[in-house]
């Protein structure tokens, strides 16, 4: 039987290519999205399975959780990657962008992992990968809220990691400088660099290597990798 994986956040940027990867591998994917439908359209294209749901509503993770189910009996992989990147302006202008950083970092990927744990169990080594951020350990007090929903998320990752051993592998990686945004100028870029000791822009390759690095090694569990180039040492 093939492998599943569940991937949200994949109509763009690491979901993206790690959804393209693992289907040139024979996995049957699930991606998610919210608004990014062009990325999720292309991957469709290639066998992928497209599923849309805005995290901020509760009732529609639960729906995808539903679907997910009615589809498939087992899920090998699950990546909870999706994210709203909002600073301490935007939330403290508009509760809904403060709720929104909660329900996609923490709330969706605790629902998640409990509503499909049982497809999870079924596989012969489920495996869940929460995408972190070095910031969850050092915060910015320029995205506080942010932060703290990730820092949320690294803390659920150890206690899944408990609770659902020895069935289930829950581990997490902590992206840095990996792809800048469009709207980082050279400055900014360039600020950035100068932190990270290895001093270049990482790309999403590494990050799948992290992907594959736990799927491989089945004796880890409760694990927190740094994806950044070193530059965790300089914040």
């Amino acid at each position: 039987m093939k492998p599943v994986a569940l991937i949200t956040g994949a109509g763009r940027r690491f979901g993206y290519e790690l959804a393209n990867d693992l289907l040139d591998n024979g996995y049957t994917v699930f991606a998610h999205y919210n608004s990014s439908k062009g990325g999720v359209e292309k991957l469709e294209q290639q066998g992928a399975i497209g599923l849309q749901a805005d995290f901020s509503d509760t009732r529609a993770i639960d729906n995808m959780i539903d679907q997910v189910i009615a589809q498939t009996g087992q899920l090998d992989l699950l990546v909870n990657n999706a994210s709203c990147f909002f600073d301490n302006h935007t939330v403290d202008a508009s509760d809904d962008a403060l709720a929104a950083v909660y329900q996609v970092h923490a709330i969706a990927p605790y629902k998640l992992i409990t509503g499909l744990q049982a497809l999870l169990a079924n596989a012969n080594d489920g495996l869940v990968i929460n995408i972190t951020d070095i910031y969850s350990e050092r915060p910015s007090t320029n995205y506080i809220a942010y932060c703290g929903a990730k820092a949320a998320l690294a803390n659920m990752t150890l206690a899944f990691a408990k609770a659902l051993a020895p069935d289930i592998r829950v581990n997490a990686i902590q992206p840095g400088p990996i792809l800048f945004l469009p709207e980082h100028d050279n400055q900014h870029r360039q600020q950035v660099l100068a932190e990270t000791p290895l001093k270049v822009e990482g790309g999403l390759q590494p990050m799948i290597d992290t992907v594959k690095f736990f799927r491989d090694n089945p004796f880890l569990t409760g694990e927190s990798i740094k994806v950044d180039g070193g530059r965790a040492l300089n914040i």
